[in-house]
């Protein structure tokens, strides 16, 4: 059985890198140092949802009271509209035995819920990776900095352009989206007092835009998409005028009450919008992947951090199960049999979901179109919300064992 002695470095503080750190510490029973590249634990300030999926995994870990304490829990289902505001379904963000619904976070608050639950000794900032390699035994880290530290074990968070991916010979090109998203935040205060405080997402004119409310409503987030061709000329993100945003949804054929929250916005940054195609592997030896280092996904499920925060439960399980230290490529082989399915599916789902939003491909029909989104409510609930990552791998784990004896 590992222990404390049992060394895992994590490459990356973002909230995957933090959940895992302390899945592993308190499942697995591992001592974990987690470097990340920037001199300060932050994220950038907009929001996410943590769905029920990943609710059922931080209740697991004894963090989910202090996340709904961040967060805003909204007043029932939200809604999916047209354009001018017309309702096309409404979304049942919860799971099936209504147990969990969405929480709506502020990015900062959710690394500072996760933060206060790792040992400060465990954190390293300002620690860039350049290179993992594999030793006899264990791995090396070496940083831009000039560091080096050997380690029993390394897990990959460090996001789309990862280092440790190389070194699973993983080397996927970025796919773009063929959109940007404006994303933000908006003092509540800012809005009409009756402000629906629910998710809202208004679809036309091959765009989208959504919003819900964060930090126990006191902020909404915001998600615009639009088409654009910006990120193929030069960075992939950075700031952006207002009026950019206003003129992308302005005229009569939009829903004054979307152009009424669009006046309340004062500061926004654009997004460029990619992923890749689902790797053929995530593990080699000691090394191995999690979050968007495994499986970079659009953001039109709403999953990407929620399937990180799956996948840090199902590795401390598989590494629980590890007898000693040279047991660990197999715990990691067994964890990327499990999650690289379901990983596969949500990134295609979100593809999907992207191109039903903004009426594209075979959603150009819009009968079509909102016939699927209403079908996808009940999908969510039984394939993504009612998914539960530690019976999962404890059942993977049970058959394992019998095959071994077999």
């Amino acid at each position: 059985m590992l222990d404390s002695t049992t060394r895992i470095a994590i490459i990356g503080g973002g909230m995957g890198g933090l959940t895992a750190a302390i899945a592993l510490t308190r499942i697995a029973g591992v001592q974990v140092t987690v470097f990340e590249q920037a001199s300060t634990l932050g994220e950038v300030g907009a929001g996410v949802t943590v769905a029920p999926n990943a609710q059922r995994v931080l209740d697991q870990l004894g963090m989910l009271e202090p996340v709904k304490r961040a967060g805003a829990v909204p007043d029932g289902h939200g809604v999916y509209r047209d354009a001018m505001g017309n309702i096309v379904t409404d979304a049942a963000w919860e799971d099936s035995a209504r147990k969990y619904q969405n929480i709506g976070m502020y990015r900062p608050d959710l690394i500072e819920v996760l933060a206060r639950e790792v040992d400060p000794e465990s954190l390293r900032l300002g620690h860039r990776s350049a290179s993992v390699r594999t030793l006899d035994p264990g791995v090396r880290v070496e940083f831009e900095n000039g560091a080096h530290e050997d380690f029993d074990a390394v897990v990959g968070a460090d996001g789309i352009h990862s280092v440790v991916r190389k070194a699973i010979d993983q080397h996927p090109e970025p796919v773009y989206s063929g959109y940007i998203v404006y994303r933000g935040v908006v003092d509540a205060s800012r809005l009409p007092g009756d402000w629906p405080m629910i998710s809202q997402v208004w679809m036309g004119n091959s765009r989208h835009f959504m919003c819900y409310p964060l930090q126990q409503r006191r902020l909404f987030n915001f998600v615009a998409g639009v088409p654009s061709d910006r990120p193929l000329d030069g960075p992939w993100s950075g700031p952006a005028e207002v009026g950019e945003l206003a003129a992308e949804f302005a005229g009569d054929d939009w829903d004054p009450k979307l152009r009424r929250f669009i006046r309340a916005i004062e500061k926004t940054f654009w997004w460029g919008l990619f992923d890749h195609e689902p790797l053929t592997n995530w593990s080699r030896g000691p090394i191995t992947l999690l979050g968007d280092a495994g499986h970079t996904m659009l953001p039109h499920q709403g999953q990407g951090v929620n399937q990180a925060i799956e996948d840090s439960m199902a590795l401390a399980t598989f590494l629980r199960a590890a007898d000693d230290v040279s047991d660990i490529p197999e715990a990691f082989r067994r964890y990327t049999s499990v999650r690289m399915q379901r990983t596969a599916i949500l990134q295609h789902g979100s593809r999907r979901a992207g191109a039903m939003f903004d009426a594209q491909h075979e959603f150009t029909d819009l009968e079509k179109r909102d016939a699927d989104i209403r079908v996808g409510r009940d999908f969510r609930r039984s394939a993504v919300f009612d998914y539960d990552a530690l019976k999962v791998a404890e059942r993977a784990l049970n058959r394992f064992r019998r095959n071994s004896f077999a």
